[in-house]
């Protein structure tokens, strides 16, 4: 489609790059920002660029944060002993709104998978066994996404820490195969924190 300004142009093919907006869902974005006000559309600008100057990893558990250690590495009425694994930071912001946990996180920040060359150096395994090391902890819990590059990270992941005299659980059957937490409803996702069980290792 020819548009009569570059700019539009510009923003369209921006908005497009967004998962899961194509080209029409990408005008109508543009033409709404168009109309919006210059206030309503600068006040989206400036969020955009504040996530991406003062947005950082957290040292501790690598979730998104603005302070380091995070609000949730800091906040002294979770417990300190148990720590869930999970592969992003968007799989944190699920448990949370399940209000089934009240421990510590570990993000991974990917799952191991051979195809687009993701191994062990490529998410944060060295990191959960460090943590692991100092002795604070009792149990993973690990809640990686029940698919196979999800299922594969559980398993090296309990293997990486049978040297340690910690229990390592698996989040419960209540995600269907092959899902993402993120898409999960909050009533399965308590549930499946709840019914976690050891990992068998080979």
């Amino acid at each position: 489609m020819q548009f009569s300004s570059r700019s539009v142009e510009s923003l369209v093919d921006e908005l497009s790059k967004l998962p899961g907006v194509g080209k029409k869902s990408a005008q109508r974005l543009a033409f709404f920002l168009l109309k919006a006000s210059r206030d309503d559309a600068m006040g989206l600008a400036n969020a955009i660029r504040a996530i991406k100057d003062d947005v950082i990893s957290c040292s501790e558990c690598g979730n998104f944060t603005e302070d380091d250690p995070c609000m949730i590495c800091t906040d002294p009425k979770r417990s300190r002993v148990v720590i869930c694994v999970v592969e992003q930071p968007m799989d944190v912001l699920a448990i949370e709104a399940s209000g089934g946990f009240r421990g510590q996180y570990h993000v991974l920040r990917g799952a191991l998978n051979p195809l687009d060359k993701i191994g062990p150096d490529q998410i944060r395994a060295r990191e959960l066994v460090e943590r692991v090391r100092r002795g604070e902890i009792s149990e993973v819990i690990l809640a990686t996404n029940p698919n196979p590059p999800g299922e594969a990270t559980a398993y090296f992941l309990s293997d990486l820490l049978q040297e340690f005299s910690v229990s390592v659980t698996r989040i419960a059957r209540g995600i269907p195969v092959g899902g993402d937490l993120e898409y999960s409803d909050q009533a399965t996702l308590a549930r499946a924190l709840e019914g976690r069980k050891p990992v068998e290792t080979q």
